[in-house]
Parts: structure tokens; C-alpha cells; sequence
């Protein structure tokens, strides 16, 4: 209790003091013209956001494809928005205040009265809040297109993976891999269903899911049952849990009602054609050639769910087997996957979203995921392994993709 009083005062105190600052540095823009309705705009653009997460942001949540959903929604979209882009606007005024102090303080020390040393502070505030305005604009820019349109904005990234020990008879195998559907979040059901026909459009042989399939309760993916289910693929449709499926970030009234929740979205993914794969695994089987397909539950480092067993997939009938591995977690690759005795030649993941930000061109790819995972995006390779961290399919917390748009991942499998 007091851990979290301390917390919150100390939020408190940043929060008054960003919007203090900002607040003044804005004022200085319109000098005697800033009127009472642009400075009442400003103080309800900052605190209703607040207001409304602090007292409807859990009762709000829990509601899919609902209004009180789309003002949830609405509010932390505009309370990130207003926080990164004041962020950016304040760091450029700081600058300039910090070089205002040193340099006044330095020239009143030194005693230096000539004109030809003085600088022209004023028209230098002038130019650096003018500035501070630009740059502000992009991220503020940005992150209403993320908002709008970002989140739905499907991308299909291709990839090859060519390896010797693929039997001939799955060379060209085509799989499609989505992950972190969080159906809880989805405020436009058209849009969804756009995303899912790019899928099935792509024909592919195998369709895997990698977790987290709601935020926190099962019947959150509800509506959005008949849309998954149309999803065909020859070989099936394969999935596994992801750290929030568990339900394990919402208060129940028992563990009995945590573990029923658990059990409805295990039989929803039945409803919808996927078969789970929960530490278990399967052979798949193709003009007399086998691969294994395996799948665990979230296993993660740090303070994740570590439910996933790999011991539990394989075993006498799969070993020595091309092996395809599902697990939500990409941090499993290196900690567990690695090291196993049994060689799994390409983990499918997902999880860490790509942080719903960054930057994503040919080439090169940047989002502050990187400080938190070494494996956030994309393939990576060792010890003649592979992992792919898919980017995720829906979004959680910021209703929004920045850069980082949502991703289907379409890979084609051949003999090398």
C-alpha cells in the first residue's frame, strides 16, 4: 500500500510539472493572446485522460465492441499522444532554458557588459519555441495515424527459410503465421475481417497462431468467432497460449472462475478450428516424409508465466525430425530451445508487439522493444537455428501501431 502511495505522489509530481512547463512554454507562443478557452482546452486535454483511466479504465476495458470501449480507447490514445509529444516539445525547451542559465549565470560571474557579448536571449527563446513546435508536430502527427489507421493497417511480410534438412516432399511449404490477436482491444470488427481475408487469400498449406489470443477474459474473442473459424488451411490450423490468455492480469473471484475462463477460451480456439498444442506435438505427414510441428504454453523470462514444457513435445515418434516449434515468449529461444537435446529448426513467436513503435524500412528496423528483448522482430539465427518474432496481429494498451504496423507473416519453406 504504501509502495503504491509513494508511486502515485511521485507520478503526481511528474505529471504537474511536464504540464507546468509545457503550459508556460506554450504561453509564451501567444503572449497576451492566450486566452481563458485555450487555457481551460489545455488543462481538460491533460487531466480528463487521466481522469478517465483512473475511474473508468478497468470497467471500460472489459467491455469489446462497446462505446465505452471506443471512449477507453479514445482517452489513452489522446493521453500518449499529448504525453509524447509534450515530451519532445519540453526536452527542446530545456535546451534552450539550460543554455539560458549556464550562459547568463557565466556572463553576470565574469562581469561581461559589452555589447558585442551580449546575446540576444529573447529572439533566441523566439526561434527555440518555434522549433520545439516543429518537432512536436511529428510525433503528434504520427501518432494519430497510428491511431486512425495504423492499427489496422495489415502488412504481409514474406520470408524464406531454406534448410538441407527439410524433406523434399515439404519443399515450397507454405505456412502463415499470426500472433497477440488481444481481441479484447479490437474496436472495428470490418476491419478485422479485411485483415483475416488477406490471410485466407494467401492459400497457405498451414496456418499457426503464436498466443495471447484476448487481454484477459475468454469471451472477449466472441465476436469474433465465424471470422477466425472461415480461416482454411490443408494442413490445419494450429495454436498455443500466450501469457495473457491465462488471465492472469484482472482480479477473480476465485481460482475456480480463473481456470473456467481459461477452460471457454481453450474451447473457443476449438470453436474456431484450431487445434492447441500445449506442450504436445504432432508429425505431419507428406508423400511418406514427416515434420514435427510442437507447441508449448508461455513460457518466459522475467516474471511471465513458465508453463511451457518442452519435454512434454518430443519423444521417440518425433525424433530426428524437421521440427517447427510455437512458443509465444522469444525469450524461450534462448533460454530453453537452445539448449535442447532435441535440434528445433525454426521457433515461431510473438509477444513483444515491436512495441507498437518504431521505425520499419527496407534494411533496417528500430523500436525501443530492442532495449527489452534481444530477439524483438523479425529472423534471427544460432547454432544453425531460427527464431521469428512475428509483430503481432491486434494491440494492446495504446489503441495504435507507430511504425511498427501489423503483421502476417507468410513463410515458404524449401529444401536448400
Amino acid at each position: 500500500m504504501l509502495a503504491r502511495i509513494i508511486g502515485s505522489s511521485i507520478f503526481i509530481m511528474l505529471f504537474l510539472s511536464l504540464e507546468f512547463y509545457v503550459f508556460y512554454g506554450l504561453k509564451g507562443h501567444f503572449k497576451d493572446q492566450f486566452k481563458l478557452w485555450m487555457k481551460i482546452s489545455y488543462w481538460l486535454s491533460a487531466a480528463a485522460p487521466v481522469a478517465w483511466l483512473f475511474f473508468m479504465g478497468r470497467t471500460a476495458s472489459a467491455q469489446p465492441l462497446s462505446s465505452l470501449q471506443l471512449v477507453h480507447h479514445l482517452m489513452i490514445g489522446i493521453w500518449v499522444t499529448l504525453l509524447v509529444t509534450k515530451l519532445v516539445y519540453a526536452g527542446f525547451l530545456f535546451i534552450e532554458d539550460f543554455y539560458r542559465f549556464t550562459h547568463y549565470g557565466g556572463q553576470k560571474l565574469a562581469k561581461l557588459k559589452d555589447a558585442e557579448r551580449e546575446v540576444n536571449l529573447q529572439s533566441r527563446r523566439t526561434f527555440m519555441r518555434r522549433l520545439a513546435l516543429f518537432a512536436a508536430a511529428v510525433p503528434f502527427a504520427s501518432f494519430l495515424y497510428g491511431i486512425s489507421r495504423g492499427k489496422y493497417a495489415y502488412t504481409v511480410d514474406k520470408v524464406k527459410i531454406k534448410d538441407p534438412e527439410l524433406p523434399e516432399a515439404f519443399h515450397g511449404l507454405r505456412m502463415v503465421q499470426i500472433s497477440d490477436v488481444h481481441a479484447g482491444s479490437f474496436d472495428n470488427r470490418e476491419a478485422v475481417a479485411k485483415g483475416l481475408q488477406m490471410i485466407q487469400d494467401l492459400e497457405a498449406d498451414l496456418i499457426v497462431f503464436t498466443g495471447d489470443l484476448v487481454n484477459n477474459r475468454a469471451h472477449e474473442i466472441v465476436p469474433y468467432i465465424d471470422l477466425f473459424a472461415n480461416l482454411t488451411a490443408p494442413l490445419g490450423k494450429f495454436s498455443v497460449l500466450g501469457n495473457h490468455d491465462y488471465g492472469s492480469y484482472v482480479r477473480w473471484p476465485s481460482d475456480a472462475a480463473k481456470e473456467q475462463n481459461l477452460d471457454k477460451l481453450k474451447q473457443y480456439q476449438a470453436d474456431m478450428g484450431f487445434k492447441m498444442l500445449n506442450n504436445s506435438a504432432l508429425v505431419l505427414e507428406k508423400e511418406g516424409q514427416q515434420i514435427c510441428l510442437a507447441g508449448v504454453e508461455n513460457w518466459g523470462h522475467g516474471p511471465y508465466p513458465k508453463e511451457g514444457d518442452l519435454a512434454g513435445c518430443f519423444g521417440e515418434e518425433n525424433n530426428g525430425l524437421f521440427t517447427i516449434l510455437l512458443s509465444h515468449d522469444p525469450t524461450h529461444w534462448r533460454h530453453k530451445v537452445l539448449e535442447h537435446p532435441q535440434k528445433v529448426h525454426l521457433t515461431l513467436s510473438g509477444h513483444t508487439h515491436g512495441m507498437q513503435l518504431g521505425v520499419k524500412i527496407p534494411g533496417f528496423q528500430w523500436s525501443p522493444a530492442k532495449w527489452r528483448y534481444k530477439e524483438w522482430a523479425g529472423l534471427y539465427e544460432e547454432l544453425g537455428q531460427r527464431l521469428y518474432v512475428n509483430r503481432g496481429f491486434g494491440f494492446l494498451g495504446f489503441p495504435g501501431r507507430v511504425g511498427m504496423l501489423p503483421e502476417i507473416t507468410l513463410f515458404e519453406l524449401t529444401k536448400a
